[in-house]
Formats: structure tokens, C-alpha cells, sequence
């Protein structure tokens, strides 16, 4: 009668072991944490999404619906702050919704909160503080990241149209440049009289890490 002796695993092998194991939790807490956040970031675009149809629907002009608009849309307990509308200094609210965002040309559909803070952008487009509110004059700048609302505007081109919808009603836009900067141009940022929609996002587009530089679309307001 032959007799066969099982191997003792090595303390290298139960480090493998446990090793392989740590890397699959760690694998399957990123995917989780993943999807929770696409999933509440969906879930906040199509919510919001309906709350400001039905808006629309309640209040065709938003000069005459401010109050309204305000108890119907904005969340409570923010803090407003100033900002300038047509030569107007008026409230408005941080992390607020304040219209949409679309270009068919590429696929593009979001809502647009105030705001840039890491929350904001994670949730939606942002209109970046201090430039033209959306749906009056003046340059009106929004940033998202690369890698969520903003990724397919690695496709855009010039003359592709823009929609910016808001409680006033949609703005259409035509695309004129694209250029990519360093982090800290803000020239397309300025001020002016004339009707621009200047959007933001990190570049390059499949950079891993914080990328370097920005990629700037430059828009010309062709109709109300």
C-alpha cells in the first residue's frame, strides 16, 4: 500500500492566497462604488430633468415665475449670492438647476446646475460663477468633466449647433472654435457684450490622472 503526503502550504502561498482575495474585494468595492455613483448621478439628471419640464410647462416666462421658480427649483438652504443678468444684479443659488444642456451632433444631454464644487460636477453640468447666467447676454461658460456630460465633446466640430435651454426658453448656438489652453487661461472666460457659449473640460480627454491642460469649445448665439 502506497502512501501519498499532501504538501503544507507555505506562508508565501497562503500570502498569495489571501492576496488574490484582497485584490477581488478591492475589484468588486470599486465596481459597487462605481455604479452607485452613475446610478445617483442618472438618478439626479432624470429627476431634475422632470422637475424642470414640468416647470417649464408651469412657467413659460421665467421674468414673470422668479418666486415660483425659486420654491420650485432651487434646493433650500443654499446660499445666494450675487451675480449680474443683463446689467441686472439679481440672487441666485449655489448648486441650483438652472436649465439644459444639448448637442445632438454628438450626443450631449444634461442638465446645468451654478456652480463648479466637486458635488456640482459629479451631478451635472456646471455654469461656472461670475460669467453671463444662461439665457441672458453676455458669455455664458459651463465646465463638466472630461469623463462624464463632457466626454463626447472630443467629437465636436465647427458649426455643430448648441441648445441651451432654460425657464425663458432654448438659445441655439453654433459652434465657431475648439482650442485646448493651459490651466490657468481664463481668457475665454472674460466678459463681453456679445452673446458667446464657452464650455470647459479637462484635456486630454483619456488622460489618466488630473489632466494638464483644458479644451475650450467657443460658441456664437445664433437665435432665442
Amino acid at each position: 500500500m502506497m502512501f501519498t503526503i499532501k504538501p503544507q502550504p507555505t506562508q508565501f502561498s497562503r500570502l498569495i492566497r489571501w492576496g488574490r482575495y484582497l485584490f477581488l474585494f478591492l475589484g468588486v468595492s470599486a465596481l459597487s462604488y462605481c455604479a452607485l455613483v452613475l446610478g445617483g448621478t442618472w438618478g439626479f439628471q432624470t429627476y431634475q430633468a422632470r422637475r424642470f419640464d414640468r416647470a417649464m410647462k408651469d412657467s413659460p416666462s421665467y421674468a414673470r415665475s422668479q418666486t415660483q421658480s425659486a420654491s420650485l427649483i432651487f434646493p433650500p438652504g443654499k446660499v445666494a449670492r450675487d451675480a449680474f443678468a443683463d446689467g441686472l444684479a439679481i440672487k441666485i443659488v449655489e448648486g441650483s438647476p438652472l436649465g439644459r444642456i444639448e448637442i445632438p451632433s454628438v450626443g450631449i444631454a444634461a442638465m446645468v446646475m451654478e456652480g463648479t464644487s466637486g458635488k456640482t460636477l459629479r451631478l451635472a453640468v456646471g455654469h461656472i460663477p461670475g460669467t453671463a447666467i444662461p439665457g441672458h447676454q453676455g458669455n455664458v461658460a459651463l465646465a463638466a468633466h472630461r469623463d462624464t456630460f463632457f466626454r463626447a465633446l472630443r467629437n465636436i466640430h465647427k458649426d455643430d449647433e448648441i441648445i441651451l435651454t432654460t425657464l425663458e426658453g432654448p438659445t441655439r448656438y453654433l459652434v465657431d472654435t475648439t482650442q485646448v489652453v493651459g490651466p490657468d487661461d481664463i481668457a475665454a472666460l472674460a466678459a463681453t457684450t456679445d452673446n458667446f457659449l464657452t464650455l470647459v473640460s479637462c484635456y486630454p480627454f483619456y488622460f489618466v490622472g488630473p489632466a494638464p491642460k483644458r479644451f475650450i469649445v467657443r460658441a456664437h448665439r445664433i437665435s432665442e
